[in-house]
């Protein structure tokens, strides 16, 4: 058995490539507020790497802040065409270097624009204040918006990652690794469904 659980993770994604309609890369991603009340969105994971996993995001927004007062975070993959499902729990770090640089420069115009334009989770008058707002952005960068220095990646750091298969009359197959911290290797076990 392989003993990084991502390259497990990898091959799951790939076979969700080839059967979900839509964003096999959903993530449900879970942070916690200032009074330890949890809040979860949907958001769209960008990157996997070796040992960690990025999205991108204005972090000025509800998750930007709650994630710099608090880095504990969750997600999980679902994917109902395979009946499969992975919950991650890990330490979420700021990804402001060339990685971030590279996934604002490959999203379209509008995209890059936006995220200008965008105060993201703040309170907007009405769609004219944000369509007002887009307008002056593309003056002002026309063609070649630099990365905002607000805008950037999570990277998610796993401590812990549970596999989770449908099985028949609800006997699910569950496996868990975990690990207490970034350094140590990872144990497995499995779950009762």
């Amino acid at each position: 058995m392989d003993k990084n659980p991502i390259t497990k993770i990898v091959d799951w994604y790939n076979e969700a490539k080839k059967t979900e309609i839509n964003d096999p890369d959903a993530i449900t991603l879970a942070t916690v507020d200032d009074t330890g009340f949890p809040n979860i969105r949907t958001v769209l994971l960008r990157k996997i790497d070796s040992d960690s996993f990025v999205f991108f995001t204005n972090y000025n927004s509800q998750k930007g802040n709650e994630i710099e007062n608090n880095n504990n975070v969750a997600f999980s993959f679902h994917w109902k065409s395979l009946a499969k499902q992975i919950r991650i729990r890990g330490i979420a770090e700021k990804e402001n270097s060339k990685v971030a640089d590279d996934y604002y420069n490959s999203r379209a115009l509008g995209s890059r624009i936006g995220a200008w334009a965008s105060k993201q989770s703040s309170k907007l008058k009405n769609r004219e204040e944000l369509l007002e707002r887009i307008a002056f952005m593309e003056k002002k960068f026309k063609s070649n918006p630099p990365r905002p220095p607000f805008w950037g990646g999570i990277r998610i750091r796993p401590l812990s990652i549970e596999f989770w298969k449908e099985g028949k009359f609800r006997l699910h197959e569950r496996e868990l690794w975990k690990r207490l911290d970034l350094d140590q290797k990872w144990s497995i076990d499995n779950l009762y469904p």
